[in-house]
């Protein structure tokens, strides 16, 4: 993946707007994007497309956070698959994934390049 350029960044809200462990939508650039905040102490920040290829509603945003192994992943609300948030990809559908997105932490507001 190519590095973002400085002009492809940004801000899309507070990190205190993210309850730990959840996840918020933003429309970005005219996407549905789902920004998910995990842990609380050391925050790490994952945005995905947040359209759930499954069911064509953006919904992933209001799914449950958790783990699969070594994967921080999303189940979605509807039809229960798990989205990695780090690559987007769908653990039981590979063919039913979704983009991924550069997120990052800076003066205490998240960041997204598209």
């Amino acid at each position: 993946m190519q590095q973002p350029q400085l002009s492809d960044w940004q801000a899309i809200c507070a990190l205190s707007d993210i309850v730990p462990d959840t996840g918020v939508c933003a429309l970005v650039k005219g996407r549905h994007v789902a920004l998910f905040r995990v842990g609380d102490a050391s925050p790490r920040v994952y945005a995905i497309d947040n359209i759930d290829p499954n069911a064509g509603a953006s919904v992933l945003s209001r799914g449950l956070v958790g783990s699969i192994g070594e994967r921080v992943v999303v189940a979605s609300p509807l039809y229960k698959q798990h989205f990695d948030l780090a690559s987007g990809e769908c653990i039981e559908a590979p063919e039913n994934s979704v983009a991924a997105w550069p997120a990052r932490v800076f003066a205490d507001m998240v960041w997204v390049a598209l």
